[in-house]
């Protein structure tokens, strides 16, 4: 499996180690011993600089994706909760680009669900989102690595503080059994917080992977046997809009109102493209009805009769 992982981040070899990676799965060769290893194939596949909705492998990252779902029992809970990620922009965002109705169909039923579930937002949220893009900016920086090192050296000198200097802790029964006390509820309340950690950016990947799945649904709005699906879609999120941050809100909001806008130009008899379906004779009608035309000239002169009763 990490002969896999080292070969999937080749964009060359990545189709021949996503399908080695698919067999493995069949074959049941992923175990709970053998997860953590199956879990760095996917997480090399996501690190790809190509991204998983290019056209020259996106079938492939849905195959694997797909199949990937069959081995979520021996994977742990953050495991899972960036798998359910990952599924939706490898497999979800790339249905959306398919030819079948019935699958686009469906697809956006599986993003409706998703935004359903999603809780709804608050100014935690937005000021978590804000924490971390400034923080996603400061590790392209590199400032990130320095507040990392010194925040594991404080609290190396925090315990150097708190040690007793003279071992008398040893020979203190009870203030042993103090200290494992302590010791116990530090780890209790550290594992809840890493939980509640671990729910927040679960919860920021995931809206953030569908408005990903919005977008590119709204960019095949010119296929007109997509347009109603979209036209649920869209809806549906800007009726939902109270799950999302408010940077999230605003895109969100910005496409409700295209579509809205295009649905406008529909029902004028309109294209998406602006253009009029009409006729040749409506066209010419149309073209005609704000000139002017003059007994002794042509079209176009300074005469007081208009062309709408010359075409009638």
């Amino acid at each position: 499996m990490q002969k896999i992982a080292s070969h999937i981040r080749n964009p060359a070899k990545f189709g021949k180690a996503s399908k080695l990676a698919i067999q493995l799965i069949q074959a049941g060769s992923v175990k709970p011993g053998t997860s953590g290893h199956f879990f760095a194939i996917l997480e090399a596949a996501m690190s790809l600089s190509t991204s998983c909705m290019d056209p020259s492998v996106r079938a492939d990252y849905h195959a694997l994706f797909s199949a990937a779902q069959d081995a979520t029992e021996c994977l742990n809970k953050k495991q899972k909760n960036q798998l359910t990620t990952w599924m939706t922009l490898a497999v979800d965002a790339n249905d959306l680009n398919t030819d079948d109705s019935f699958v686009f169909s469906k697809t956006a039923g599986r993003i409706k669900e998703a935004i359903s579930n999603l809780p709804f937002a608050t100014k935690i949220d937005d000021t978590d989102e804000a924490a971390a893009l400034e923080e996603e900016m400061e590790l392209t920086n590199g400032d990130a690595q320095i507040k990392h090192d010194m925040s594991f050296a404080a609290p190396a000198e925090e315990n150097e503080e708190e040690s007793d200097p003279f071992g008398l802790d040893a020979f203190m029964h009870s203030s042993v059994n103090k200290g494992e006390k302590t010791k116990g509820k530090k780890d209790a309340a550290a594992r809840i917080k890493e939980e509640l950690e671990e729910n927040k950016r679960f919860v920021r990947s995931q809206r953030e992977a569908l408005i990903s799945c919005l977008e590119i649904a709204a960019r095949r709005y010119k296929t007109p046997w997509c347009q109603t699906v979209i036209d649920i879609l869209v809806k549906h999120a800007f009726d939902n809009v109270s799950r999302f941050t408010s940077r999230q809100r605003d895109a969100i909001e910005k496409l409700w109102a295209s579509i809205r806008e295009q649905q406008a130009r529909r029902k004028q008899g309109r294209s998406v493209t602006g253009k009029l379906d009409v006729n040749a004779f409506e066209w010419l009608q149309q073209k005609y009805a704000s000139e002017k035309i003059s007994i002794r000239h042509s079209v176009g002169g300074s005469g007081d009769r208009r062309a709408q009763q010359w075409l009638g």
